[in-house]
């Protein structure tokens, strides 16, 4: 059977990355280029991701004429809002709602945001159009084993059924018309997602930082509004944009992005 076959109530979850793109692209394919009625594509937008990002998501919307419901957390009786292009959050504003309204910031153990910004907006925002009950489909590869070990029962992961690997993603969008438009190199796409998530390798955070020193201002601010760190195991925001000025080789190269389900 066609694993992006969609017979049921279907969240497409769309990280905004190339992965999940392409994941959307392969259900399309499946249903003569169009979508299943009780198919929703959803984005959730946490404000930090890259402007690329969103100019891909974008993008999605226009080339392909697919409806994307944008999604951001509030602190409003629904926990969610609907947003747009135009008006959705670019200053971290629903992370940092989030964060003061936990008086404490997530970790590698404690990975609220998460949920609190990906899983439970998707969930309440398929609740409030009458689907308390549906799956969600979900970008996750073949060649990410951590990743497709943790799937939910109601996680579905089309790409992994089918064998897709990063490999399969990047030649589809070397030869299509348009791309995301943040570089993808060691096998990653450094500036994907939240861009200097706390999960992603101290290394790669670094190399961000040494080019674009503002990036690390707002998770700096995050953690002396809560006095803590997001992650224990390395130097704090602060010192990471200290460092950079001068430290070139503090952290390993090989060291992984930890797996998680906020994108690819």
């Amino acid at each position: 059977m066609n694993p992006f076959l969609i017979n049921e109530p279907t969240c497409i979850s769309f990280s905004g990355g190339r992965t999940s793109a392409y994941m959307l692209y392969r259900i399309f394919e499946a249903h003569q280029m169009s979508l299943p009625e009780d198919a929703i594509v959803c984005f959730c937008n946490t404000g930090k991701e890259h402007e690329a990002t969103l100019d891909f998501v974008r993008d999605i919307e226009k080339e392909w004429n697919v409806p994307i419901v944008w999604l951001e957390y509030t602190r409003n009786p629904q926990k969610f809002k609907v947003v747009n292009y135009e008006t959705a959050s670019r200053n971290g504003e629903p992370f940092a709602e989030l964060i003061e309204q936990r008086s404490f910031l997530p970790n590698s153990v404690m990975r609220f945001c998460t949920t609190e910004l990906k899983i439970n907006p998707i969930t309440r925002y398929m609740a409030s159009i009458g689907h308390d009950e549906f799956q969600t489909m979900a970008g996750i590869r073949a060649d990410e084993p951590r990743r497709v070990a943790k799937l939910r029962e109601t996680l579905h992961a089309p790409l992994a059924i089918a064998g897709v690997t990063q490999a399969d993603v990047q030649t589809f969008w070397a030869s299509n018309s348009f791309d995301l438009g943040i570089e993808f190199r060691d096998k990653v796409t450094p500036l994907g997602n939240c861009d200097l998530c706390f999960m992603k390798g101290a290394y790669q955070i670094m190399s961000i930082i040494q080019q674009e020193p503002s990036r690390a201002i707002w998770w700096a601010e995050q953690e002396k509004k809560i006095g803590g760190r997001f992650s224990k195991d390395r130097p704090d925001y602060t010192q990471m944009m200290n460092f950079g000025k001068s430290q070139t080789d503090m952290f390993s190269k090989e060291e992984e992005t930890i797996a998680c389900f906020c994108g690819d």
